[in-house]
């Protein structure tokens, strides 16, 4: 098994851990009142990550990694993990607002309004790069770009709580 391939399902599980922890965290989210702030362009969101992730295994399976780069997305996983920690039960891929309870302030919070999606930007453009990609970097980091823009104009209105209290 070459490298490449073990980064590549290392990173398709962490993917899919992810996806199934947001979805019990979402549910759980619901069920005690939480709502879901513009849900429309959650697809995009999934389908933009399955075929970065799809595209990458196509290309870069059986490619000799970049050391620098693989270390550089390392890092980028610690990150990512002091996020999901941080945010614990309120993770989740969807914007899930609970009213009544205040925005996290503690961990990468405290240093950024959205962490999360600074590791996000990251990755997109890094894990290419680990298998010698910069044009497919380029184009996927453009397309999140694209992508991101929405979400976080979306997750700015939601935390705002103009969506909850619109006359607030």
């Amino acid at each position: 098994m070459t490298g490449a391939i073990i980064l590549l399902a290392a990173v398709t599980l962490e993917r899919l851990g992810e996806l199934w922890l947001a979805k019990r965290n979402t549910t759980a989210l619901l069920a005690n009142g939480a709502v879901e702030i513009a849900p429309a362009h959650y697809p995009l969101i999934v389908a933009l990550h399955a075929i970065w992730l799809c595209g990458l295994w196509i290309l870069g399976w059986d490619v000799v990694l970049e050391p620098v780069w693989v270390i550089t997305f390392l890092v980028l996983q610690v990150f990512r993990i002091w996020i999901l920690t941080t945010l614990g039960r309120r993770w989740t891929t969807r914007i899930i607002v609970v009213r009544d309870e205040t925005l996290v302030r503690c961990g990468p919070y405290r240093l950024f309004k959205h962490p999360n999606y600074m590791v996000v930007v990251g990755e997109i453009s890094v894990l290419p790069l680990c298998f010698n990609l910069p044009l497919y970097a380029l184009i996927f980091s453009i397309a999140n770009a694209v992508v991101l823009t929405i979400r976080v104009l979306a997750e700015n209105v939601a935390l705002s709580g103009k969506v909850l209290n619109p006359k607030g």
